[in-house]
């Protein structure tokens, strides 16, 4: 038989409500008292019915965590700077896997709603028009990080995408660089208009235009990288910055197996930094997020949000760097 809080409170010889002030960490509680059904609890091994906490209290203490690529390094490790200060704040979190899908999107968070969750998380990804309707409909607290949205209202964590690219991109131009190509991933439209609206402004910068011709798309993943190897030669582009991490080590290889030197004749930087950059080689260079502090801040405003806290900044502009490695000169 299950063990419910009215068998704990009988052998502890409690009310139910003194067991949940002790479950619920209430300091209203003699010590003695606590030990007693601390006791107990351990003996008869009893779990405290999630469901049914989260119906007495109206919250349910888990948070849904909507990713877009379960596999992508890039989503992995915003995830373990998030699941830190959930575990920190005794958060439990549902995740979800959308595969870049529109639709599996708006399913998963109706389905995280229909869980009675506290908040939701979106690392990345591109929310279309329905989910946000349907965010704003449900009235429950959302945060989006490493990702930018059309919508400034929706609490968010991130870096300056425009000026980390203009950075970027200035310095290649400076150092005597003909052509960026910039491949776009599986991202956001307004994330990646960022870095468009940066490169685009590095080549103001010096009385130049920028061509559209070299603003590619591939899907966020190595092999896509390596097909697109061969437009980018076509282009004669000699610098190459990608979204993704995987996708800069296909247009590497891509080179290699053709006979490129990188970077005396092609520079590739990616705009992740995940922990690929330091296996591939020569290593990558590539605009350094702090992935795991944006995870860690998107949970801890959403924290925030739910607890009804005062939150002084709700769009969260973190610090970035760029590492300079061998792909560029």
């Amino acid at each position: 038989m299950t063990v419910t809080i009215y068998d704990v409170a009988r052998e502890a010889k409690v009310s139910m409500a003194t067991v949940s002030r002790v479950l619920n960490g209430n300091p209203n509680v003699k010590p003695e008292t606590r030990k007693k059904v601390k006791d107990v609890i351990e003996r008869l091994d009893y779990r405290p019915n999630a469901v049914a906490r989260g119906l007495a209290s109206k919250k349910t203490t888990t948070v849904g965590v909507i990713i877009p690529d379960i596999s992508n390094l890039y989503y992995s490790s915003l995830a373990r700077g998030l699941d830190d200060i959930a575990e920190m704040y005794n958060y439990q979190i549902i995740i979800t896997n959308t595969d870049n899908d529109p639709e599996k999107e708006r399913d998963a968070f109706l389905g995280l709603v229909s869980k009675q969750v506290d908040g939701i998380v979106f690392l990345g990804g591109a929310l279309n028009e329905e989910t946000l309707n349907d965010i704003k409909s449900s009235h429950l607290p959302v945060v989006i990080c490493g990702t930018s949205e059309k919508d400034e209202n929706m609490p968010s964590v991130n870096i300056d995408y425009f000026e980390a690219i203009k950075e970027a991109a200035s310095k290649f131009l400076d150092e005597g660089a003909e052509q960026i190509a910039f491949v776009k991933g599986s991202y956001s439209e307004q994330l990646e208009r960022h870095i468009e609206e940066g490169i685009k402004a590095a080549y103001q910068d010096q009385g130049r235009e920028f061509d559209e011709q070299y603003l590619l798309s591939a899907p966020a993943d190595y092999q896509s990288g390596k097909s697109l190897f061969s437009q980018i030669r076509e282009l004669k582009a000699d610098v190459v910055v990608t979204m993704s991490d995987e996708t800069a080590i296909g247009v590497l290889h891509g080179a290699m197996d053709n006979n490129v030197q990188v970077p005396e004749e092609l520079q590739i930087m990616s705009c992740s930094n995940t922990r690929l950059v330091n296996m591939v080689r020569p290593p990558l260079s590539s605009v350094a997020l702090p992935l795991y502090d944006i995870g860690a801040v998107g949970m801890r405003l959403l924290t925030k949000y739910m607890n009804e806290e005062t939150v002084e900044e709700a769009n969260v502009i973190l610090p970035y760097k760029i590492e300079y490695r061998a792909t560029t000169k």
